[in-house]
């Protein structure tokens, strides 16, 4: 997606296109990477997120980003109510947020957050991101 993006907009723009494409993706990137290096964050949510920033610019891409975020956070509180496992995972907040506070060095959060994922509720954050992605498009008619 991030080379097709590149690739339409330096074939449309020239190379101010493939200059705000490559802007674009390194937005992208900056929007979810802290997330994936503290482990909170698979790599695909990552790259998917670069790709809209390479097809579609830095602005966009923030828009998108804080819808997705938006989206996100809904389906998260919607998964956890069918649970029925909201002090679980409150719990789990908690003690994530502890830990952010109180460790400063990003491996070791990896590290933790490693050895928590398997015993936690995971979020396809792809899904947040198509949606809210597209909700943005809808709503910014670019669509």
């Amino acid at each position: 997606m991030v080379l097709s993006g590149l690739a339409y907009n330096c074939f449309v723009g020239g190379w101010e296109g493939l200059s705000a494409a490559l802007f674009g993706m390194v937005v992208g990137l900056a929007c979810l990477l802290p997330l994936y290096s503290v482990g909170g964050m698979g790599a695909g949510d990552v790259k998917l997120m670069a790709g809209v920033g390479a097809w579609l610019g830095a602005s966009i891409t923030i828009y998108a980003f804080c819808v997705s975020a938006i989206v996100g956070a809904v389906m998260a509180v919607w998964m956890v109510w069918r649970r029925k496992s909201f002090i679980h995972h409150y719990a789990n907040f908690l003690t994530i947020l502890s830990e952010w506070t109180q460790i400063k060095d990003p491996r070791q959060l990896s590290q933790i957050a490693a050895e928590r994922k398997p015993r936690m509720l995971l979020l396809p954050y792809g899904i947040p991101i198509c949606i809210g992605s597209i909700a943005y498009f809808f709503y910014a008619g670019i669509v």
